[in-house]
């Protein structure tokens, strides 16, 4: 017998539809495996659809509730790592190499240049580093960041330009420092 799906349920739904993506993109940001960033973004839902007040609420507390939880889950992850136990790479199987993206070269090539490239963001100015995080990470149309940072439209897109210019020469000049 199938269950229907109650208005929360569904309401929780829309949510996941809406934000899942950029959610995802920004605990893959912080997170260093896949997998522990999927297993935080069903956490994140699992939040929404334990919340019965959040259906209640209106979209724009709703998006800053899902972003504040993701944020408080990173924290967390960060905070209990050091109580992790560590998996023997023996007891990895070689099927993982199956996949060249998956062997462990690509993947320490892959960490480091979101290392380097997370510390070349960290040296933008404040407010190009926040509107390409409400862009990019949390999805936000320009027009929506215009009324955020209290600057038009034309002006946001502007400083989104020449944020993405300054992050792509400070990045190649890092590569050529490294003999990349």
């Amino acid at each position: 017998m199938q269950q229907s799906l109650s208005v929360h349920d569904m309401k929780a739904a829309d949510l996941y539809q809406k934000y899942s993506v950029n959610l995802f993109a920004y605990l893959r940001l912080h997170l260093a495996s896949r997998e522990d960033a999927e297993d935080m973004l069903v956490e994140i839902f699992l939040a929404a659809l334990e919340n019965e007040k959040l259906k209640d609420l209106g979209e724009d507390y709703q998006r800053r509730w899902l972003w504040r939880v993701a944020h408080n889950k990173v924290a967390d992850y960060y905070r209990s790592r050091e109580k992790r136990q560590a998996v023997a790479l023996e007891t990895v199987t070689d099927s993982m190499y199956e996949d060249e993206e998956l062997a462990p070269e690509r993947l320490a090539e892959r960490g480091e240049d979101y290392a380097r490239l997370y510390a070349l963001i960290r040296q933008l100015p404040d407010i190009q580093r926040r509107v390409l995080e409400l862009r990019f990470v949390q999805g936000m149309r320009c027009r929506e960041i215009a009324e955020l940072v209290g600057k038009r439209e034309g002006n946001v897109r502007m400083l989104i330009s020449r944020a993405l210019n300054l992050l792509r020469a400070l990045y190649q000049e890092a590569r050529r420092e490294n003999g990349q």
